[in-house]
């Protein structure tokens, strides 16, 4: 199961960006949040960066955000530190760090998917930025040393895994002690009808995976985490039509008994420092 629905969730990625540069999707809302179609991404993916924050990045970067948040802007960042963005897609919240940090520090981005990987190196040349390093890999196993990153931010990926305690547990190997979780996700409120949590098609629409406040709450407690904050940032409606182009499968009464339950969040947690 979890190979299905990782599988999924890179074609539909690779769909997204293949789209995008394809001048299919833009700014407007035609890139494709977390894989969904069309102008459905309004609703998660809408007035996420302020224009003074991505002035002088390149427009396709911009364009081509599919996350659910702005982790760079709620996550302090310091000069000289080290950050890792966890599914960095094209690149975005990489470019935002790495000017943060400067050049005395540096930022790293994964992704298991090539053509995000391509696009995103393609905006890094673009954006003439050289502490700056995209990795291919999955998010359950990090391509990199224990106690070696400051920050880990991620922008709407780690409710994409089938296997999130492992991914919270790589991110809490990974970082140095004192460090700093930092991350944007779908989380809900409570429960999804079955019909959402059963299609894989929802892992690949940030639903069908996203975790529980509580869930959440816990599975960083078990891997080590301390200080656990949940911020909701955004609450979605999901009796929007827009909702149902994402769902057809599950009825307008079911949209009715969940609208509330799926939120966006700002996810924070520290690693102890012994």
């Amino acid at each position: 199961m979890s190979k299905d629905i990782r599988e999924t969730v890179r074609q539909k990625y690779a769909e997204a960006i293949t789209r995008k540069t394809g001048s299919c999707c833009s700014p407007g809302g035609s890139s494709c949040c977390c894989g969904t179609p069309g102008n459905a991404t309004d609703m998660i993916t809408g007035g996420l960066y302020r224009p003074e924050e991505v002035e002088g990045l390149p427009a396709e970067a911009v364009a081509a955000t599919f996350g659910c948040g702005n982790p760079t802007a709620l996550a302090p960042l310091h000069e000289g530190e080290v950050v890792l963005d966890l599914g960095s897609g094209a690149g975005l919240d990489v470019l935002l760090s790495a000017r943060r940090v400067g050049p005395s520090g540096k930022a790293y981005g994964l992704d298991m998917t090539d053509e995000m990987l391509a696009e995103a190196r393609n905006n890094q040349a673009k954006a003439g930025l050289e502490n700056v390093e995209f990795l291919k890999g999955h998010l359950e196993d990090i391509p990199l040393p224990d106690n070696s990153i400051d920050v880990i931010i991620s922008n709407c990926v780690i409710n994409l895994s089938a296997d999130k305690d492992l991914v919270l547990r790589e991110a809490f190997r990974v970082l140095k002690p004192g460090g700093r979780f930092a991350v944007s996700d779908i989380v809900l409120t409570r429960p999804l009808p079955d019909k959402v949590r059963e299609d894989l098609l929802a892992w690949a629409g940030c639903l069908g995976g996203a975790l529980l406040d509580e869930e959440y709450r816990a599975k960083l407690a078990a891997a080590g985490f301390t200080g656990v904050e949940v911020e909701v940032t955004r609450v979605y409606d999901l009796t929007d039509m827009i909702v149902g182009q994402l769902f057809p499968s599950v009825s307008e009464d079911e949209r009715i008994e969940a609208n509330g339950s799926v939120v966006s969040a700002f996810i924070r947690a520290s690693k102890p420092v012994c």
